[in-house]
This record gives structure tokens, C-alpha cells and sequence, in this order.
């Protein structure tokens, strides 16, 4: 028997990461086994009766999975609906209600715009300064840096300039830029810049009202909301040790080599770089692993 026969892949997360390492995998003929990884999973033998063929193991469980709201104390005293951005649905259960946004990333934007276009009273609350881009500038920022070798900052200078054209000034109705590029941005901090779905264009006609401070609640006397919207990201539910085990790998290796760590061990989705980082660690994973088994089979 080959000894490649013997040899499996196992993908530990069926996310956007886990399903993209098990699609390059598949395309170069690589045997992959994908399971969704739980508090309780474990093997009911002694590892060495476990006949699993197994030689390379590729953890993708997740860097950030659980929603996360910030601790307000004044909270509980609030009688509205508060929910996080995750069980948002529709605004059409908000129609002619006031309700406040917290957190003005993608998913905030473009919660308070369905709001507003369904009639809600819709405030947001921006926490940090924000790039706001079209999809096509991003899409173009991108090609420029790939294809024709620009270099990033370059890159971020033009998109800026056509934001600020496009977009006109923003500051003056509560947003605020960074000082850092989009792009250089996104890579350096995991920060993504909002892509703009109609909000902009809401918020400055003053439909949807920008609150750049801290909310407090006052017996619903000040800032008097009927609903809170959290859209204040997601928090890591990464088991304690697989956890410590990946944030040692990746500090040993910087971007865009942080993707492969020691004893066929491999961890994608963890790099703060979006889909496009996503999709290269899933590549770069799919042809070690390969490499790999074709010298094995030499």
C-alpha cells in the first residue's frame, strides 16, 4: 500500500476558513476529513488504538465566534429590547420606534441603514474613527496592490482621495478617519473599512442622527430609546490550549507565513486579514500539505 494512502487531513472548523482549506484540498486531489469541533469532542480509545490515518492537522475554529457586548452597568435598567447584531433579523419589527445602534462597523452601518429604510428613529453611536469605501474602491485598491504592484500606501492615498470625492466630508456629521490607509489598515489591525450600502448618503441628510459619545440611561428621561442594537463584534471561543498553542504559532511567524506552524500542524482565518487572508492561508495550506505527501510518496 502507498503511503499516501494512509495519509489524511484533519480539518478541525467548517467556517468560511475550514471550508476554503477543504475546497484547495479537494482541487489537488487531497484526502480531507472536516468536523465542527465542540466542548466535548474526544476519542473514547487509547490513542494508539485509534486507527485514524491522519498526518497533518489543520485547526480553524475560529478567531472570533461569539458575540460580544460591552459592560454597561446602566443597562439593566433599560426596559427596551437590547440585542446584539447576531439575532438581528429585520427593521421592519422596529417600524416608528427610536433605536439606537452601537458600533459603527459594517454590520452596524448597515443595520441602522435597513432601520431607517424601515421607518425606525435611528441613531448610532460611532465609538472610533472609520474609512468608508465603496465595494468598487476596494475592488480597485485591491487589483492596484496584486496586479499592477503599487505599492499600499500608495494604494491608500488614492482610495482616500476618491472616498473624500465621492463621499465628500464626513467629519462634520460625526465620522472621522484614521490615520492610517484602509488597506494598511485592515492589515496591520484586522480593521476593515465600512463598505457603504446607502448609510452615508442617510446620515448625511440627517435621517440617521450620529451620536460620537458615550449613552447613558436615565430612567428613559435622557437619550430615551425603545431598542439597542450591539453591533460590537464577536469575541474568541477558542479552546484555552488550542488557543495559547495557535497565538504562540503566529507570533513565531509573521504575515504571510504565520499559516504554518511545527509537526505538520497549519491554522487558517487567524491572520485579522478577511476573506482575501482567508483564501491565501488556505492556499498556501492546501500546497504544503501536498508538497508534503509527494515527497512521502517519492
Amino acid at each position: 500500500m502507498d503511503a499516501v494512502d494512509n495519509m489524511a487531513v484533519l480539518i478541525v472548523g467548517a467556517g468560511p476558513a475550514g471550508i476554503a482549506t477543504a475546497a484547495c484540498l479537494a482541487q489537488r486531489h487531497a484526502p480531507y476529513i472536516i468536523v465542527e469541533p465542540y466542548n466535548r469532542l474526544k476519542l473514547h480509545l487509547a490513542k494508539e488504538f485509534c486507527e485514524l490515518p491522519y498526518m497533518f492537522l489543520v485547526v480553524i475554529t475560529g478567531e472570533n465566534s461569539a458575540a460580544s457586548i460591552p459592560p454597561v452597568p446602566s443597562l439593566t435598567r433599560f426596559e427596551g429590547e437590547a440585542i446584539h447584531s447576531s439575532a438581528y433579523k429585520s427593521g421592519r419589527a422596529y417600524t416608528g420606534k427610536r433605536v439606537l445602534v452601537v458600533g459603527a462597523g459594517n454590520s452596524g452601518m448597515e443595520i441602522a441603514y435597513d432601520l431607517a429604510t424601515h421607518g425606525a428613529h435611528t441613531s448610532i453611536v460611532v465609538r472610533s474613527p472609520v474609512h468608508i469605501m465603496t465595494k468598487e474602491l476596494i475592488r480597485y485598491g485591491m487589483i492596484m496592490v496584486q496586479n499592477l504592484g503599487l505599492t499600499v500606501t500608495t494604494v491608500d492615498s488614492l482610495l482616500v482621495m476618491a472616498a473624500n470625492f465621492y463621499f465628500r466630508d464626513l467629519s462634520k456629521h460625526g465620522i472621522m478617519k484614521p490615520k492610517m490607509g484602509p488597506l494598511l489598515l485592515k492589515s496591520q489591525t484586522g480593521r476593515s473599512a465600512v463598505i457603504d450600502v446607502g448609510t452615508a448618503r442617510l446620515i448625511k441628510g440627517g435621517v440617521i442622527k450620529i451620536n460620537t459619545n458615550s449613552v447613558e440611561f436615565h430612567g428613559g428621561r435622557q437619550n430615551s430609546f425603545d431598542g439597542i442594537v450591539f453591533a460590537t463584534g464577536y469575541k474568541s471561543t477558542v479552546n484555552t490550549t488550542v488557543k495559547a498553542c495557535l497565538k504562540r504559532m503566529v507570533s513565531l511567524k509573521c504575515y504571510p507565513n504565520n499559516w504554518r506552524g511545527e509537526n505538520v500542524l497549519y491554522c487558517a482565518g487567524f491572520a485579522r486579514r478577511g476573506l482575501a487572508g482567508i483564501a491565501m492561508d488556505a492556499k498556501n495550506i492546501a500546497d504544503d500539505i501536498v508538497a508534503t505527501m509527494d515527497k512521502v510518496s517519492c
